[in-house]
């Protein structure tokens, strides 16, 4: 499996990034690509992104809203790093087992960085802030969520995106979903290590993913 990250690093609107994601997605079904499309993007400016089949949501501040096109809930896109994954599903491969796939290949790259990562255990929480739940599918430090990921799939193809904060606006956050944001419950990564640059952060993901996967399937 080639692994392609050819998409440069950018900030884009809400909108262009899940269009371009789904975009992705579809080309790779129908080229029927054996690819793994790897994409990283920041937000401008910050957006609410709403889970695919969630309710509307409203809040009172002015703030840019985009549906993704995977599940979850509410989520600010701020100051994060947002990673984009799309490829064929291995064969009878399940969402829990594709997850645990790209979670361990991102542990091992914030390894390589000095930073020690686990898989999160069940699924614990029911707020409208995406980050104030925890689910299996987070990747945690010191059981801190840190890294927080959805999936999407289609015609034998998955879509995964997810989140790695950097840093969060507390009192930003508790305005737009009006309920306590639990600073005990997430971590960011100016809080871990605020030397690491997203070009070094970047760079070390995208070398793991090749390492993995260049001659998977």
């Amino acid at each position: 499996m080639k692994v392609n990250y050819e998409f440069e690093y950018k900030k884009f609107t809400g909108k262009y990034n899940m269009d371009f994601d789904l975009w992705i997605l579809e080309n790779a079904i129908k080229n029927k690509s054996d690819d793994l499309f790897l994409r990283f993007y920041g937000w401008e400016p910050k957006c609410v992104s709403l889970g695919r089949n969630q309710k509307e949501f409203i809040t009172d501040e002015k703030i840019d809203t985009v549906r993704r096109p995977t599940g979850g809930r509410a989520l600010l896109h701020d100051n994060e790093i947002t990673y984009s994954i799309v490829g064929k599903i291995p064969e009878k491969q399940s969402v829990i087992e594709t997850y645990k796939m790209i979670s361990t290949t991102l542990i091992n790259a914030f390894n390589t960085l000095g930073i020690k990562l686990n898989m999160a255990g069940e699924k614990k929480g029911d707020k409208n802030y995406c980050m104030n739940i925890s689910t299996g599918a987070d990747i945690c430090y010191q059981n801190k969520k840190f890294i927080g990921s959805a999936q999407f799939r289609k015609e034998g193809y998955f879509l995964q995106h997810g989140s790695i904060l950097k840093d969060v606006d507390i009192k930003l956050l508790e305005r737009i979903f009006r309920e306590k944001i639990d600073t005990g419950h997430i971590i960011t990564l100016k809080q871990i290590n605020p030397d690491l640059s997203d070009e070094e952060i970047i760079k070390t993901i995208r070398k793991e993913f090749k390492n993995e996967y260049e001659n998977y399937l």
